[in-house]
């Protein structure tokens, strides 16, 4: 949190805890994004984040076949100061919040940041070498 909290607007601070905010930062960055593949990030934990999110009023679940499907509120747009609600704008303004900030500089990279599509599903390119 404190390598976060300095870059975030004063507004934007909150008394959530810190081991929520991970969480929170990748269903607002993923969303909509299904439990199961929050799990796959975060561990067995994420069952525990996402149940505490739910009762902060930050997150909406809806059932979604086996799994849930996860997405941020009007309370988690309030309390980050963030100016929408729709949740693709605020998907749009996080990742841009988070982009300008240079808090993940170097870890575009990993899994937990690479591009979702609308069923959850990561859209990544493999790289095939034609000669072989």
């Amino acid at each position: 949190k404190p390598d976060i909290a300095e870059h975030l607007p004063k507004e934007a601070k909150t008394e959530l805890p810190v081991k929520l905010l991970k969480a929170a930062a990748l269903i607002a960055y993923h969303q909509p994004i299904s439990q199961s593949r929050l799990v796959e990030f975060l561990g067995q934990k994420a069952y525990d984040y996402v149940r505490e999110l739910a009762q902060y009023g930050m997150i909406d679940r809806r059932k979604d076949g086996n799994t849930r499907r996860l997405t941020t509120t009007r309370r988690f747009s309030e309390l980050f100061g963030c100016p929408h609600t729709d949740r693709k704008k605020v998907r749009q303004w996080f990742r841009d919040m988070v982009t300008s900030s240079g808090v993940l500089k170097g870890m575009e990279g990993t899994l937990a940041l690479r591009e979702t599509e609308e069923d959850g599903s990561i859209q990544t390119t493999l790289n095939v070498d034609e000669e072989e």
